[in-house]
């Protein structure tokens, strides 16, 4: 991921450094559990641990690999002779490996490392849910006009729209734990799938130490559908993130103005036009949305690998997983610093309500007429007709109603159709469902 939208809990993540030291703890822990079955000598293991603690594998390291890996174009290869040169300790170099294949130990290493990556990501997804939370209580009772097609339809509750967001990223969460649930694996089975060379109590115990549970059935590789749940959890997080960035969007258009993301002291809008204030974090998110729905495609062609594994899903993996985790959590970290600071401007959702003089209120007048005893045609057409007029005129949609004389309803009782109240009395039994 380019430096730009990184975070720097991500960048360490998915360090090369953090991936080698990922790398080794599956082989000390490999170790131990050779060792607790007696097939190798004992303290292997802590004399490996030790090393790496006393001295963490570094960048050093990781250009320690890459020049052996220069010639043996083999990266798991280079990495375990740099790690016996490491250790200096002879015995163990020996028995690093054993038994193993190379994505024994670069799955398990990586879905280990996707645990922690979806953990961060959901960690930042709180925090959005937490200011969602606080602008849907906020704006509760604040009327505005709701939108279908663009077009103004009824008054609604301002705070409804944020509630909804809050409950599609409630669903993200869950989806995303199911996620890191589905990836939560470990396969330490060798070559093919079947333990040939290695038992499934050293594939037990790895897994038991990385807070993973064993693969049922791997064949070379932990099969790849597993990772394109992944993605696509994060896909339809980022279909989440841009509705809301849409939404707002239009809401600081300069002719609706009832929203507007934070603008910061000494910021510029424009290097041309000084007035500019543009929703560029909310565009950014826009398009950041598009790369997490882009890289599910390759994510699911890399299920169908050929027999036990061919090495196609290897490229892809290496760039589409940290960078759509680091996109994840770049995105809703930015997006949190939005909702936290978005100015919403309640005497334009006050004018915008009435900029269609009373039409927002048709529905209304239909029910009543209805009510009145005249037929839902004859009501519908009495409405339409007046509704209408008002829209080609510009004239107020009550006084043409008052003037109609098809009309039974008429002063007080007509009037009183032309209220928002009754578009956000049933708000707090919504609200009651997200227990707010």
């Amino acid at each position: 991921m380019i430096a730009r939208y990184q975070t720097p809990e991500m960048a360490r993540l998915w360090s090369e450094e953090s991936r080698y030291r990922m790398w080794a703890r599956v082989e000390a822990y490999a170790l131990e559990a050779w060792e607790a079955l007696g097939e190798v000598p004992k303290g292997l293991s802590a004399r490996l641990l030790a090393k790496l603690e006393e001295k963490p594998l570094d960048g050093a390291f990781a250009r320690r690999v890459a020049e052996l890996e220069a010639v043996t174009r083999h990266d798991l290869v280079a990495f375990t002779r740099a790690l016996a040169e490491w250790t200096g300790d002879e015995e163990v170099g020996r028995y690093l490996h054993l038994g193993l294949t190379s994505s024994d130990i670069v799955d398990t290493a990586q879905n280990a490392l996707l645990v922690e990556a979806l953990g961060l990501v959901l960690e930042e997804l709180k925090g959005v849910e937490e200011a969602l939370k606080a602008l849907a209580l906020r704006h509760k009772h604040t009327p505005a006009i709701a939108r279908t097609h663009g077009v103004h339809a009824e008054p609604t509750s301002f705070g409804l729209r944020f509630l909804s967001f809050l409950a599609a990223f409630q669903r993200d969460e869950e989806r995303l734990k199911r996620a890191r649930e589905t990836i939560g694996v470990a396969m330490l089975s060798g070559s093919v799938g079947n333990y040939a060379h290695v038992p499934p109590e050293v594939e037990a115990h790895v897994a038991s130490r990385l807070g993973l549970r064993p693969e049922p059935l791997s064949t070379q590789v932990v099969p790849r559908d597993r990772h394109a749940e992944v993605m696509a959890a994060l896909a339809i997080l980022g279909g989440n993130i841009e509705r809301v960035a849409v939404e707002l969007r239009h809401l600081q258009r300069t002719e609706v103005l009832e929203a507007q993301e934070p603008f910061h002291e000494g910021q510029t809008g424009s290097s041309s036009m000084p007035h500019k204030k543009n929703p560029v974090g909310l565009e950014n998110l826009t398009g950041v949305a598009r790369l997490l729905r882009g890289y599910l495609f390759p994510a699911l062609e890399d299920i169908a690998l050929w027999h036990e594994r061919d090495i196609s899903h290897s490229s892809v993996e290496r760039v589409i997983l940290p960078d759509a985790t680091t996109l994840a959590h770049y995105a809703l970290r930015r997006l949190k610093g939005i909702l936290e600071g978005l100015e919403v401007f309640e005497e334009n959702l006050a004018r915008n309500l009435d900029l269609t003089r009373g039409l927002v209120y048709s529905q209304q007048v239909l029910n009543a007429l209805i009510a009145r005893g005249l037929s839902r045609n004859k009501a519908y057409a009495l409405v339409q007709r007046n509704a209408l007029r008002s829209w080609k005129e510009g004239k107020s949609f009550l006084e043409l109603l008052e003037a109609d004389p098809e009309n039974p309803l008429k002063g007080k009782e007509l009037r009183a159709l032309f209220d928002p109240k009754p578009f956000l009395r049933h708000v707090d039994a919504i609200y009651a469902r997200f227990g707010l």
